[in-house]
């Protein structure tokens, strides 16, 4: 049984609160919880000890709080459906970041991972589909903005053709943006299309969901070069130079 199936919503809030706190500061205090999720410091008193006896975390009176390898596993996971949720209604349906990440608090709790990973299906499928992208993306806000204005379609067709044309042409390969995945910078989408590695590491790859035809964002890159900061299927992973210089990419 997950342990998304033991706790209740609230606790969920307490588990991401100490996650992202920790990820901040290094460092929580009951009442860095407190101030986070404006609640009295009773209240997280009382759930903190909840939580220690669930074996979520490592709590005693007037000590910083850890996470148990159980309480960080299940504090990922409701952060990633809240970022899932979140990107969809920024990413796919416009809605303002303000309004989403609320939304998507509310959500996070009770959405099936079944529906979840179909989200990060939709928002893939948008990213590469030659009739999405970021310009399909403006192109519903405008029409969001303007009372159902569709008076650029075909312009906007034509201009999709055109892409879809220039793409699929014989020197298709020359402007395909093959690279290694070290050398994207941050903010970067791709798709993998090879590991060019065997054994341990390719497999650590591999269990890492790092398989050719996924999907990788490059988040951040470390000052020295190494390690390098990825999201991939809703989850944020760090590999090493090394690693990331293996991975063979298309970028989108």
């Amino acid at each position: 049984m997950s342990s998304t199936e033991t706790i209740s919503a609230s606790m969920e809030d307490y588990l991401e609160a100490i996650y992202e706190i920790i990820t901040e500061k290094s460092a929580v205090r009951p009442r860095d919880i407190a101030k986070r999720l404006n609640i009295s410091y009773p209240s997280v008193t009382g759930a903190l000890k909840l939580l220690a006896e669930k074996k979520l975390i490592h709590y005693t009176p007037y000590d910083l709080i850890k996470l148990t390898k159980e309480g960080e596993a299940a504090a990922k996971d409701v952060l990633r459906r809240h970022e899932i949720l979140r990107d969809f209604f920024t990413e796919v349906l416009a809605v303002p970041y303000e309004e989403a990440d609320a939304a998507a608090c509310e959500m996070e709790h009770s959405i099936p991972k079944k529906l979840i990973e179909r989200f990060v299906s939709f928002i893939e499928f948008v990213d590469t589909c030659p009739r999405g992208g970021s310009k399909w993306i403006k192109g519903f806000a405008y029409h969001c903005h303007n009372e159902g204005a569709m008076d650029n379609c075909k312009e906007c067709i034509l201009s999709c053709l055109d892409e879809l044309k220039s793409k699929s042409g014989s020197d298709s390969k020359d402007t395909a943006k093959i690279s290694s995945l070290k050398d994207l910078k941050p903010g970067n989408k791709c798709r993998v299309v090879k590991i060019n590695s065997q054994g341990d590491v390719k497999k650590r790859l591999l269990d890492m969901g790092i398989t050719p035809g996924s999907l990788i964002e490059l988040e951040r890159i470390a000052p020295l070069g190494d390690p390098i900061d990825i999201k991939i299927r809703g989850y944020h992973l760090s590999i090493r130079k090394d690693e990331a210089e293996m991975i063979e990419v298309e970028v989108i």
